[in-house]
């Protein structure tokens, strides 16, 4: 059965997130003041590894050929993030 789970989205231009294998993510945003990414999952696969990078407006990037998840303002929107995950590791 799959189901919609919240992942901690640390501010680190790499980041890695253990999720069920094939999860198919849905966006990023903030809760609470914490930035999130919510992601469809089978609970029932095994957890992989996944890699994200989260850069800040006006920051170098690291992956052009990254793909586009979703972009976090914080703090009323004086801080904005863009997150990417690499297409080699896409599910």
């Amino acid at each position: 059965m799959l189901s919609i789970w919240k992942f901690g989205l640390p501010l680190s231009d790499r980041v890695e997130i253990e999720m069920p294998h094939g999860a198919q993510v849905l966006s990023v945003g903030v809760q609470r003041g914490n930035p999130c990414l919510w992601a469809l999952v089978d609970a029932h696969r095994r957890q992989v590894h996944r890699t994200f990078y989260v850069h800040g407006t006006g920051h170098p990037v690291i992956d052009p050929d990254a793909l586009f998840i979703g972009t976090i303002q914080l703090h009323g929107g004086a801080l904005i993030f863009h997150v990417f995950e690499p297409k080699e590791a896409t599910p």
